[in-house]
């Protein structure tokens, strides 16, 4: 597993320096030539809305919004200006905040929808007002021009397949519970679908639950009630899909007096990781940000220029209502104990210092992290 793991950080630490060099010069490559419907082509100095989902998960205030102001930066000589709006997991605010950006006339929108099919309406109106959009991380429905995020069905599958090597012969013993995400984001019904494409036959699913609005509070009462339902003898594991629900189902499990089971997680946040070096948490997904935002910077300024993405978009992907999007998804890599070095601390996400604090410290030292 340990060399698995490492190989696959480094395809990724190529796959992202080979966007990043793309990324460079796309904008010059691609000439003037405009995407069709587009108005004339702007110069550097253009508006970029950015429209984030919630502020409860760290990863959007720490990694996403900075990393694209940075590159909108980067790529319009100090030009651009990013508008920056977080919705704080609220739909209707987020529709709100789109009406704001057309009336402030912002020449591209970055839209991180709250609920996919809630945000369909304000897509189109920004598209009426000749506002292109580019949906990140979560597949926008309406008429969007791109879309950039991990491959999703992927990330389950990375996270099953996790699970059930950390079962072992225990997966016939007992039953897991299934903890999915939010019924309103379509990334947690592509999590679930990967996760149960390597979990059913293998493992007995003695519970499964579509966390409300991906909140750790509610992922914990689901699991008490489902240690209630099945007894605590019984559950073996936790699939887990985001490290912020593992944080309330791994509270529920000491409760009840369970502290040896795996329960995986993603977005490899620093909370997470740190149960992962105490072996609280099995794993995280870790998906590198900063290609993710940088590509959608890239998108949103060759959109806003009236540019085509053919430079960086190789692949298509369709929504329920928008067919043939422009589209680029990252690779993601399953962390564990084992290539917490390889991965976040490689790629500056945290340093040692900031994961091996106090009360990790003997842990950290355990496993080798110095």
């Amino acid at each position: 597993m340990n060399t698995r793991m490492r190989r696959a950080a480094v395809a990724i630490a190529a796959s992202a320096m080979a966007v990043s060099l793309a990324a460079c010069g796309s904008a010059a490559e691609s000439g003037d030539k405009k995407d069709s419907g587009e108005s004339a082509a702007k110069g550097d100095d253009i508006k970029v809305g950015l429209l984030l989902p919630e502020n409860q998960t760290a990863r959007y205030e720490k990694f996403d919004k900075p990393l694209i102001e940075k590159k909108v930066k980067e790529l319009t000589n100090n030009k651009g200006e990013v508008v920056y709006a977080n919705a704080k997991q609220d739909a209707s605010l987020q529709n709100q905040q789109v009406d704001t950006m057309v009336t402030n006339k912002v020449d591209v929108l970055i839209v991180d929808a709250v609920d996919s099919k809630a945000i369909a309406g304000s897509v189109k109106k920004a598209k009426d007002a000749g506002i292109p959009v580019v949906a990140y991380d979560r597949l926008a429905e309406g008429p969007i021009d791109a879309y950039t995020s991990f491959d999703n069905v992927t990330v389950g599958k990375t996270q099953g397949e996790a699970l059930l090597e950390a079962l072992g012969d225990k997966a016939k013993d007992g039953q897991i519970v299934m903890m999915n995400g939010s019924s309103t984001d379509p990334n947690a019904a592509m999590f679930k679908e990967g996760a149960h494409s390597v979990l059913d036959g293998k493992v007995k699913v003695g519970r499964e639950y579509d966390t409300k609005e991906w909140k750790p509070e509610n992922a914990n009462a689901n699991m008490e009630g489902a240690i209630s339902a099945l007894g605590k003898d019984k559950i073996v594991g936790v699939y887990s899909a985001n490290d912020g629900m593992a944080g309330g189902i791994i509270t529920a499990l000491k409760a009840a007096g369970i502290d040896d089971i795996p329960v995986t997680g993603q977005d490899a946040e620093l909370a997470g990781v740190q149960r992962i070096v105490t072996g609280e948490q099995y794993m995280s997904v870790y998906k590198p940000y900063p290609q993710e935002a940088n590509i959608a910077a890239e998108m949103a300024v060759l959109l806003a220029q009236g540019k085509s993405l053919d430079s960086i978009a190789k692949d298509k992907v369709d929504s329920p209502t928008t067919k043939g999007v422009a589209a680029v998804l990252v690779p993601v890599v399953s962390l564990t104990q084992e290539n917490i070095n390889d991965t976040v601390i490689k790629d500056g996400i945290y340093t040692v210092q900031e994961i091996c604090t106090g009360k990790y410290k003997a842990a950290c030292d355990k496993i080798g992290l110095k």
